[in-house]
Protein backbone atom coordinates (compact mmCIF):
# COMPACT_ATOMS: atom_id res chain seq x y z
CA UNK A 1 0.00 0.00 0.00
CA UNK A 2 1.37 3.38 -1.03
CA UNK A 3 -0.09 6.77 -0.16
CA UNK A 4 0.92 9.65 -2.42
CA UNK A 5 1.07 13.22 -1.12
CA UNK A 6 0.20 15.62 -3.92
CA UNK A 7 -0.35 19.35 -4.30
CA UNK A 8 1.12 22.50 -5.77
CA UNK A 9 4.49 23.80 -4.48
CA UNK A 10 4.81 25.39 -1.01
CA UNK A 11 1.50 24.20 0.44
CA UNK A 12 3.08 22.05 3.16
CA UNK A 13 3.42 18.64 1.49
CA UNK A 14 6.93 18.11 2.81
CA UNK A 15 5.84 19.36 6.25
CA UNK A 16 2.95 16.87 6.25
CA UNK A 17 5.40 14.15 5.20
CA UNK A 18 7.75 15.08 8.03
CA UNK A 19 4.85 15.22 10.50
CA UNK A 20 3.81 11.72 9.49
CA UNK A 21 7.29 10.20 9.41
CA UNK A 22 9.60 12.57 11.37
CA UNK A 23 12.01 12.16 8.44
CA UNK A 24 14.72 14.78 8.02
CA UNK A 25 13.86 16.36 4.66
CA UNK A 26 14.29 19.79 3.16
CA UNK A 27 11.40 22.16 3.92
CA UNK A 28 11.36 25.70 2.56
CA UNK A 29 8.88 28.36 1.48
CA UNK A 30 9.88 28.40 -2.18
CA UNK A 31 8.57 26.35 -5.12
CA UNK A 32 9.99 22.92 -5.95
CA UNK A 33 11.82 22.30 -2.69
CA UNK A 34 11.10 18.63 -3.41
CA UNK A 35 12.69 17.49 -6.68
CA UNK A 36 12.98 13.73 -6.25
CA UNK A 37 10.15 11.96 -4.43
CA UNK A 38 10.65 11.39 -0.71
CA UNK A 39 9.73 7.88 0.43
CA UNK A 40 9.10 7.19 4.08
CA UNK A 41 7.15 5.22 6.65
CA UNK A 42 4.10 6.74 8.29
CA UNK A 43 1.71 5.03 10.68
CA UNK A 44 -1.98 4.42 11.14
CA UNK A 45 -3.34 4.30 14.68
CA UNK A 46 -5.21 1.19 15.85
CA UNK A 47 -6.45 0.27 19.31
CA UNK A 48 -4.19 -2.60 20.35
CA UNK A 49 -5.59 -5.89 21.63
CA UNK A 50 -2.88 -6.52 24.22
CA UNK A 51 -4.86 -5.24 27.19
CA UNK A 52 -7.68 -7.66 26.38
CA UNK A 53 -5.16 -10.46 26.85
CA UNK A 54 -3.57 -8.79 29.91
CA UNK A 55 -0.21 -8.53 28.16
CA UNK A 56 2.24 -5.94 26.86
CA UNK A 57 2.81 -6.23 23.12
CA UNK A 58 6.27 -6.02 21.54
CA UNK A 59 5.85 -4.94 17.90
CA UNK A 60 8.34 -6.08 15.28
CA UNK A 61 7.30 -3.10 13.16
CA UNK A 62 5.80 0.19 14.29
CA UNK A 63 5.24 0.82 17.98
CA UNK A 64 2.61 0.73 20.74
CA UNK A 65 2.06 3.34 23.46
CA UNK A 66 -0.70 3.26 26.06
CA UNK A 67 -2.70 0.68 24.18
CA UNK A 68 -2.47 2.50 20.84
CA UNK A 69 -0.75 0.50 18.11
CA UNK A 70 0.90 2.44 15.28
CA UNK A 71 1.08 0.24 12.18
CA UNK A 72 3.51 1.20 9.36
CA UNK A 73 2.37 2.35 5.92
CA UNK A 74 4.35 3.64 2.92
CA UNK A 75 4.23 7.37 2.08
CA UNK A 76 5.55 9.24 -0.92
CA UNK A 77 5.91 13.02 -1.25
CA UNK A 78 6.38 14.07 -4.88
CA UNK A 79 7.37 17.29 -6.63
CA UNK A 80 4.77 20.08 -6.67
CA UNK A 81 2.09 20.20 -9.35
CA UNK A 82 1.31 23.35 -11.33
CA UNK A 83 -1.30 24.04 -14.04
CA UNK A 84 -0.10 22.50 -17.31
CA UNK A 85 1.77 19.66 -15.57
CA UNK A 86 0.18 17.11 -17.93
CA UNK A 87 1.82 19.06 -20.78
CA UNK A 88 5.21 19.00 -19.07
CA UNK A 89 5.15 22.36 -17.25
CA UNK A 90 7.01 22.67 -13.97
CA UNK A 91 8.15 19.17 -13.05
CA UNK A 92 4.90 17.77 -14.41
CA UNK A 93 6.02 14.68 -16.31
CA UNK A 94 8.24 13.52 -13.48
CA UNK A 95 5.55 14.32 -10.90
CA UNK A 96 2.86 12.36 -12.71
CA UNK A 97 5.06 9.37 -13.43
CA UNK A 98 5.97 9.15 -9.74
CA UNK A 99 2.28 8.81 -8.89
CA UNK A 100 1.53 5.71 -10.94
CA UNK A 101 1.93 3.25 -8.07
CA UNK A 102 0.00 5.21 -5.43
CA UNK A 103 -3.17 3.54 -4.11
CA UNK A 104 -4.67 6.74 -2.73
CA UNK A 105 -3.83 10.44 -2.90
CA UNK A 106 -3.76 12.88 -0.03
CA UNK A 107 -4.09 16.25 -1.72
CA UNK A 108 -2.52 18.97 0.42
CA UNK A 109 -4.19 22.36 -0.05
CA UNK A 110 -3.03 25.67 1.41
CA UNK A 111 -6.26 26.71 3.15
CA UNK A 112 -4.71 30.00 4.23
CA UNK A 113 -4.88 31.31 0.64
CA UNK A 114 -1.33 32.66 0.94
CA UNK A 115 0.22 30.85 -2.05
CA UNK A 116 -0.78 31.40 -5.68
CA UNK A 117 -1.24 28.68 -8.31
CA UNK A 118 2.53 28.40 -8.78
CA UNK A 119 3.29 28.22 -5.05
CA UNK A 120 4.53 31.80 -4.71
CA UNK A 121 3.53 33.99 -1.70
CA UNK A 122 0.33 36.02 -2.16
CA UNK A 123 -2.79 37.05 -0.26
CA UNK A 124 -6.47 36.09 -0.57
CA UNK A 125 -5.96 33.33 -3.14
CA UNK A 126 -8.98 31.03 -3.54
CA UNK A 127 -7.87 27.43 -2.73
CA UNK A 128 -10.93 26.11 -4.60
CA UNK A 129 -8.95 26.89 -7.77
CA UNK A 130 -6.36 24.32 -6.70
CA UNK A 131 -8.93 21.54 -6.46
CA UNK A 132 -10.21 22.31 -9.95
CA UNK A 133 -6.78 22.43 -11.57
CA UNK A 134 -5.64 19.23 -9.85
CA UNK A 135 -8.71 17.41 -11.16
CA UNK A 136 -8.03 18.79 -14.64
CA UNK A 137 -4.35 17.82 -14.58
CA UNK A 138 -4.92 14.29 -13.29
CA UNK A 139 -7.69 13.70 -15.82
CA UNK A 140 -5.48 15.02 -18.65
CA UNK A 141 -2.61 12.81 -17.48
CA UNK A 142 -4.76 9.68 -17.58
CA UNK A 143 -6.45 10.68 -20.83
CA UNK A 144 -3.07 11.10 -22.59
CA UNK A 145 -1.98 7.64 -21.41
CA UNK A 146 -5.18 6.02 -22.68
CA UNK A 147 -5.32 8.01 -25.93
CA UNK A 148 -1.92 6.72 -27.13
CA UNK A 149 -3.18 3.14 -27.40
CA UNK A 150 -6.97 3.38 -27.33
CA UNK A 151 -7.89 2.88 -31.00
CA UNK A 152 -5.62 -0.11 -31.48
CA UNK A 153 -6.39 -1.56 -28.07
CA UNK A 154 -10.19 -1.25 -28.27
CA UNK A 155 -10.37 -2.73 -31.79
CA UNK A 156 -8.13 -5.63 -30.84
CA UNK A 157 -10.21 -6.38 -27.73
CA UNK A 158 -13.37 -6.49 -29.87
CA UNK A 159 -11.89 -8.55 -32.71
CA UNK A 160 -10.39 -11.12 -30.36
CA UNK A 161 -13.56 -11.10 -28.24
CA UNK A 162 -11.58 -10.43 -25.07
CA UNK A 163 -13.53 -9.51 -21.95
CA UNK A 164 -13.27 -5.72 -22.03
CA UNK A 165 -12.98 -5.03 -18.29
CA UNK A 166 -10.26 -7.66 -17.99
CA UNK A 167 -8.40 -6.30 -21.02
CA UNK A 168 -8.41 -2.72 -19.66
CA UNK A 169 -7.20 -3.85 -16.23
CA UNK A 170 -4.35 -5.79 -17.86
CA UNK A 171 -3.38 -3.04 -20.34
CA UNK A 172 -3.31 -0.33 -17.66
CA UNK A 173 -2.12 -2.39 -14.70
CA UNK A 174 0.73 0.11 -14.26
CA UNK A 175 -1.89 2.58 -13.03
CA UNK A 176 -3.29 -0.06 -10.64
CA UNK A 177 -6.57 -0.23 -12.53
CA UNK A 178 -8.76 -3.10 -11.30
CA UNK A 179 -11.33 -5.02 -13.32
CA UNK A 180 -14.14 -4.11 -10.91
CA UNK A 181 -13.29 -0.41 -11.34
CA UNK A 182 -13.72 -0.73 -15.12
CA UNK A 183 -17.09 -2.44 -14.72
CA UNK A 184 -18.33 0.19 -12.28
CA UNK A 185 -17.21 3.05 -14.54
CA UNK A 186 -19.01 1.61 -17.59
CA UNK A 187 -22.22 0.96 -15.68
CA UNK A 188 -22.28 4.40 -14.09
CA UNK A 189 -21.73 6.21 -17.41
CA UNK A 190 -23.96 3.94 -19.52
CA UNK A 191 -21.43 4.03 -22.35
CA UNK A 192 -21.95 2.57 -25.88
CA UNK A 193 -21.48 -1.19 -26.05
CA UNK A 194 -18.55 -1.06 -28.52
CA UNK A 195 -15.56 0.83 -27.01
CA UNK A 196 -14.02 1.35 -30.47
CA UNK A 197 -17.03 3.54 -31.32
CA UNK A 198 -16.56 5.83 -28.33
CA UNK A 199 -16.06 9.48 -29.18
CA UNK A 200 -13.56 11.74 -27.48
CA UNK A 201 -16.08 12.87 -24.84
CA UNK A 202 -16.99 9.24 -24.07
CA UNK A 203 -13.33 8.37 -23.54
CA UNK A 204 -12.68 11.43 -21.38
CA UNK A 205 -15.70 10.64 -19.19
CA UNK A 206 -14.63 6.99 -18.87
CA UNK A 207 -11.04 7.90 -18.00
CA UNK A 208 -12.13 10.47 -15.41
CA UNK A 209 -14.51 8.02 -13.74
CA UNK A 210 -11.91 5.26 -13.79
CA UNK A 211 -9.30 7.53 -12.23
CA UNK A 212 -11.62 8.46 -9.37
CA UNK A 213 -12.26 4.79 -8.68
CA UNK A 214 -8.65 3.61 -9.08
CA UNK A 215 -6.93 6.57 -7.41
CA UNK A 216 -9.31 7.84 -4.70
CA UNK A 217 -8.41 11.10 -2.97
CA UNK A 218 -8.76 12.87 0.37
CA UNK A 219 -8.22 16.63 0.68
CA UNK A 220 -6.13 17.98 3.56
CA UNK A 221 -6.96 21.65 4.19
CA UNK A 222 -3.53 22.54 5.59
CA UNK A 223 -2.65 25.74 7.47
CA UNK A 224 -6.27 25.86 8.65
CA UNK A 225 -5.16 27.62 11.83
CA UNK A 226 -3.94 30.68 9.90
CA UNK A 227 -5.93 33.89 9.43
CA UNK A 228 -8.14 32.83 6.50
CA UNK A 229 -7.79 29.10 7.12
CA UNK A 230 -11.14 28.29 8.71
CA UNK A 231 -13.04 30.53 6.31
CA UNK A 232 -11.45 28.84 3.29
CA UNK A 233 -11.92 25.36 4.79
CA UNK A 234 -15.66 25.97 5.07
CA UNK A 235 -15.66 27.35 1.53
CA UNK A 236 -13.98 24.20 0.23
CA UNK A 237 -16.55 21.97 1.92
CA UNK A 238 -19.39 24.01 0.45
CA UNK A 239 -17.88 24.11 -3.05
CA UNK A 240 -17.01 20.37 -3.19
CA UNK A 241 -19.63 18.53 -1.11
CA UNK A 242 -18.82 15.17 -2.69
CA UNK A 243 -15.18 15.21 -1.58
CA UNK A 244 -13.66 14.18 1.74
CA UNK A 245 -12.04 17.34 3.13
CA UNK A 246 -10.41 17.48 6.56
CA UNK A 247 -8.79 20.39 8.44
CA UNK A 248 -5.08 20.09 9.06
CA UNK A 249 -2.09 21.85 10.62
CA UNK A 250 1.04 19.93 9.62
CA UNK A 251 3.30 22.53 11.27
CA UNK A 252 1.57 21.94 14.61
CA UNK A 253 1.93 18.17 14.29
CA UNK A 254 5.67 18.49 13.59
CA UNK A 255 6.09 20.73 16.65
CA UNK A 256 4.17 18.34 18.92
CA UNK A 257 5.99 15.24 17.70
CA UNK A 258 9.38 16.89 18.09
CA UNK A 259 8.49 18.12 21.58
CA UNK A 260 7.36 14.61 22.49
CA UNK A 261 10.52 13.10 21.03
CA UNK A 262 12.60 15.53 23.11
CA UNK A 263 10.76 14.47 26.27
CA UNK A 264 9.12 17.86 26.81
CA UNK A 265 5.52 16.67 26.51
CA UNK A 266 3.43 13.51 26.49
CA UNK A 267 1.62 13.37 23.16
CA UNK A 268 0.30 10.64 20.91
CA UNK A 269 -0.36 11.40 17.22
CA UNK A 270 -4.09 11.90 16.82
CA UNK A 271 -4.71 13.02 20.42
CA UNK A 272 -6.76 16.10 21.19
CA UNK A 273 -4.41 17.25 23.95
CA UNK A 274 -0.90 16.89 25.37
CA UNK A 275 0.71 17.03 28.81
CA UNK A 276 3.77 19.13 29.61
CA UNK A 277 6.21 16.98 31.63
CA UNK A 278 9.33 19.17 31.69
CA UNK A 279 10.11 22.78 32.56
CA UNK A 280 9.83 24.93 29.45
CA UNK A 281 10.99 28.43 28.63
CA UNK A 282 8.42 31.13 27.86
CA UNK A 283 8.83 30.83 24.10
CA UNK A 284 8.18 27.09 24.21
CA UNK A 285 5.14 27.53 26.46
CA UNK A 286 3.69 30.20 24.20
CA UNK A 287 4.12 28.05 21.08
CA UNK A 288 2.49 25.01 22.70
CA UNK A 289 -0.42 26.98 24.14
CA UNK A 290 -1.04 28.49 20.71
CA UNK A 291 -1.28 25.01 19.21
CA UNK A 292 -3.61 23.90 22.00
CA UNK A 293 -5.95 26.87 21.64
CA UNK A 294 -5.92 27.41 17.87
CA UNK A 295 -5.68 23.83 16.66
CA UNK A 296 -6.45 21.09 19.19
CA UNK A 297 -9.40 22.80 20.90
CA UNK A 298 -10.74 24.17 17.61
CA UNK A 299 -10.47 21.04 15.46
CA UNK A 300 -9.99 18.14 17.89
CA UNK A 301 -6.50 17.29 16.58
CA UNK A 302 -3.88 18.53 14.15
CA UNK A 303 -5.59 16.39 11.50
CA UNK A 304 -2.49 14.57 10.28
CA UNK A 305 -3.18 11.23 12.00
CA UNK A 306 -6.90 11.45 11.26
CA UNK A 307 -6.18 11.95 7.55
CA UNK A 308 -3.80 8.98 7.41
CA UNK A 309 -6.30 6.76 9.22
CA UNK A 310 -9.15 7.88 6.98
CA UNK A 311 -7.10 7.22 3.85
CA UNK A 312 -6.35 3.65 4.95
CA UNK A 313 -9.50 2.59 6.80
CA UNK A 314 -12.28 4.68 5.22
CA UNK A 315 -11.11 5.14 1.63
CA UNK A 316 -9.02 2.02 1.00
CA UNK A 317 -11.22 0.13 3.49
CA UNK A 318 -8.49 -1.93 5.12
CA UNK A 319 -8.84 -3.96 8.31
CA UNK A 320 -6.13 -4.47 10.94
CA UNK A 321 -5.49 -8.12 11.79
CA UNK A 322 -3.36 -9.51 14.64
CA UNK A 323 -1.83 -13.00 14.26
CA UNK A 324 -2.40 -14.55 17.70
CA UNK A 325 -2.78 -18.03 19.11
CA UNK A 326 -5.54 -18.82 21.56
CA UNK A 327 -2.96 -20.43 23.84
CA UNK A 328 0.22 -18.49 23.06
CA UNK A 329 0.67 -14.80 22.25
CA UNK A 330 4.45 -14.81 21.71
CA UNK A 331 6.34 -15.76 18.56
CA UNK A 332 9.40 -18.04 18.40
CA UNK A 333 11.59 -15.18 19.62
CA UNK A 334 9.38 -14.52 22.63
CA UNK A 335 7.86 -11.30 21.26
CA UNK A 336 4.27 -10.81 22.41
CA UNK A 337 1.75 -9.92 19.67
CA UNK A 338 4.63 -8.84 17.40
CA UNK A 339 2.60 -8.21 14.25
CA UNK A 340 -0.40 -6.30 13.04
CA UNK A 341 -1.20 -6.46 9.32
CA UNK A 342 -3.46 -4.37 7.08
CA UNK A 343 -5.63 -6.35 4.65
CA UNK A 344 -8.37 -5.24 2.23
CA UNK A 345 -11.93 -5.28 3.47
CA UNK A 346 -13.65 -8.45 2.29
CA UNK A 347 -10.56 -10.62 2.90
CA UNK A 348 -11.20 -14.10 4.26
CA UNK A 349 -9.39 -16.35 6.71
CA UNK A 350 -7.91 -18.14 3.69
CA UNK A 351 -6.68 -14.83 2.24
CA UNK A 352 -5.00 -14.13 5.58
CA UNK A 353 -3.35 -17.55 5.53
CA UNK A 354 -1.92 -16.90 2.04
CA UNK A 355 -0.85 -13.41 3.17
CA UNK A 356 1.20 -14.95 6.00
CA UNK A 357 2.74 -17.65 3.80
CA UNK A 358 1.82 -19.51 0.62
CA UNK A 359 2.18 -22.86 2.39
CA UNK A 360 -0.32 -21.77 5.05
CA UNK A 361 -2.82 -21.02 2.32
CA UNK A 362 -2.24 -24.24 0.37
CA UNK A 363 -2.46 -26.39 3.49
CA UNK A 364 -5.15 -24.42 5.31
CA UNK A 365 -7.19 -26.40 7.82
CA UNK A 366 -8.91 -23.70 9.89
CA UNK A 367 -8.46 -20.42 11.68
CA UNK A 368 -8.98 -20.02 15.41
CA UNK A 369 -10.32 -16.86 17.04
CA UNK A 370 -7.85 -16.11 19.85
CA UNK A 371 -10.56 -14.40 21.91
CA UNK A 372 -13.32 -17.00 21.77
CA UNK A 373 -11.18 -20.01 20.75
CA UNK A 374 -13.83 -20.69 18.10
CA UNK A 375 -12.80 -22.52 14.92
CA UNK A 376 -13.39 -20.54 11.71
CA UNK A 377 -13.59 -21.78 8.12
CA UNK A 378 -11.70 -20.46 5.11
CA UNK A 379 -14.62 -18.25 4.03
CA UNK A 380 -14.76 -16.36 7.33
CA UNK A 381 -14.73 -12.61 6.59
CA UNK A 382 -12.06 -10.77 8.55
CA UNK A 383 -13.16 -8.00 10.92
CA UNK A 384 -11.06 -5.06 12.10
CA UNK A 385 -8.88 -5.98 15.10
CA UNK A 386 -9.44 -9.73 14.69
CA UNK A 387 -6.89 -11.90 16.50
CA UNK A 388 -6.47 -15.14 14.58
CA UNK A 389 -4.32 -18.25 14.54
CA UNK A 390 -3.97 -20.13 11.25
CA UNK A 391 -3.85 -23.93 11.50
CA UNK A 392 -2.32 -25.71 8.50
CA UNK A 393 -1.42 -29.30 7.67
Amino acid sequence: MLIGLVGKPSVGKSTFFKAATLAEIEIASYPFTTIKPNHGVGYVRVECIDKEFKAQCQPNHGYCIKGQRFVPIDLMDVAGLVPGASEGKGLGNQFLDDLRQADVFIYIIDASGETDEGGKPTKNYDPCNDVRFLEDELNAWWYNIFLKVWKTFSRKAEQEKIKFSEAVAKQFSGLKVKEDDVKRAIIKLNLPERPSSWGDENLKAFVSQLRHLSKPMILAANKVDMEKGLENYNKLKKEFPGMIILPCSADSEVALRQASKAGLIEYLPGDSDFKIIKDLNEKQKEALHKIKDNVLKEFGSTGVQKILNMAVFDILKCVAIFPASASKLADSKGHVLPDCFLLPEGSTALDFAYFLHTDFGKNFVKAIDARSKRALGKTYLLKNRDALEIVAK
